[in-house]
């Protein structure tokens, strides 16, 4: 039996802010970027909050949320007892807000109203899923918490507000979208409903993303983008990802390479992968051919290799480093880590729902494919 459940409320645009004036009497605990305190972008969304509201701000967030930092925020959880929390941000400012909300309402036995999650990246999706993907720092791995009730009550999507992001982290996390796009496509769980969302994904990125980077200010490109992000946020959350993410996730957390810079550089080379079950290049193709980006007049697996090739491209045109080298990783340092990376991504969350499962070599030889 299939399951297709939305449960967050998506507000879109640039007046969805103004849905905060509905909060009253509440105790609202905000968790943002560290850079956000004292920016217009943080005053916009405090001055929709009505003046009846008591209201507490948690900053020290770091990427790649560490525990150390998630507990200090559950710390001012305890003392605060919020009811409502808004997480504001990129992905690790939600994550460590729905990480803080996890251990928090299991210390004080007492579970908030509601939450409402601010993407100020067009990226993660993770202002529409049910994880929080947060770091141990002491054993150098990453780990996701996925609970259902961690998706957040409402998303509000202000394009105004990913205006400002640098031009390295509108291609980073644009490319993230295009990576939970695809994996979505083939999981194993995908179906109808998250085929549509993650064909759709892939057109916008394929066709905008670039657009939206060199003109940061274009709103209407900032707002498309910042949709399919959404989008692919809901699809991937109902159907999983696979081995471009559990791979990732290892580069991440061992070499600090930026989560969607990770999944770019791996992403050509996990759909050539996948590729090899007929039923994902057949669903591959047709998201490729619906995005134009290949002809109709190709076989499956040339449009797969047309994707690949625009992948390349689009990170060229962003100037993305396609391997590790290019970002600063030795070789040895890398081969170093290999069955730490091969045998850490089995263990991640994200690896069952690829639609093949590789051995241990196969996973090696992705990974090799982007060290030079």
């Amino acid at each position: 039996m299939n399951r297709f459940i939305i449960p967050t409320k998506i507000y879109s645009g640039a007046d969805s802010l103004s849905v905060l004036q509905t909060i009253k009497n509440q105790k609202v605990m905000m968790v943002c970027d560290s850079f956000l305190p004292g920016t217009d972008s943080l005053k916009q969304i405090e001055n929709q909050l009505p003046s009846c509201n008591e209201v507490t701000i948690f900053f020290d967030v770091l990427p790649d949320p560490p525990l150390d930092n998630i507990m200090a925020g559950v710390e001012v959880f305890k003392r605060f007892k919020p009811t409502v929390m808004i997480g504001i941000g990129g992905g690790s400012a939600i994550d460590t807000a729905k990480a803080i909300r996890y251990f928090g309402e299991k210390i004080n036995q007492e579970n908030i109203a509601c939450f409402i999650a601010i993407p100020t990246t067009s990226g993660t999706g993770s202002e529409v899923t049910n994880t929080a993907v947060v770091s141990d720092t002491k054993n150098g791995v990453k780990f996701p918490i996925i609970k259902d009730h961690l998706t957040p009550d409402i998303a509000l999507l202000d394009p105004s507000l990913v205006v400002s992001a640098p031009k390295s982290v509108t291609a980073f996390s644009g490319l993230d979208v295009l990576t939970h796009a695809l994996e979505a496509l083939v999981a194993k769980d995908s179906d109808l409903f998250t085929d549509a969302l993650a064909e759709k994904a892939i057109d916008v990125i394929s066709n905008e993303l670039i657009k939206a980077y060199e003109n940061g200010s274009d709103l209407e490109a900032r707002q498309i983008v910042h949709e399919a992000s959404c989008e692919a946020g809901i699809a991937f959350n109902m159907a999983g990802l696979g081995i471009c993410h559990s791979l990732a996730h290892q580069l991440g957390a061992k070499f600090h390479v930026p989560h969607g810079l990770a999944n770019a550089m791996l992403l050509p080379h996990v759909i050539a992968f996948n590729a090899q079950d007929k039923e994902s290049a057949k669903k591959y193709a047709e998201a490729i051919k619906k995005a134009n980006v290949g002809s109709p007049s190709l076989s499956d697996s040339m449009q797969v290799k047309r994707m690949e090739k625009h992948i390349f491209k689009m990170m060229k045109a962003m100037n993305c480093p396609k391997t590790l080298k290019e970002f600063g990783i030795s070789e040895s340092d890398v081969m170093e880590s290999m069955d730490w990376i091969v045998s850490h991504a089995k263990e991640d969350g994200t690896f069952p729902g690829n639609p093949i499962v590789p051995n241990d070599q196969e996973l090696k030889e992705i990974v090799l494919k982007i060290i030079k």
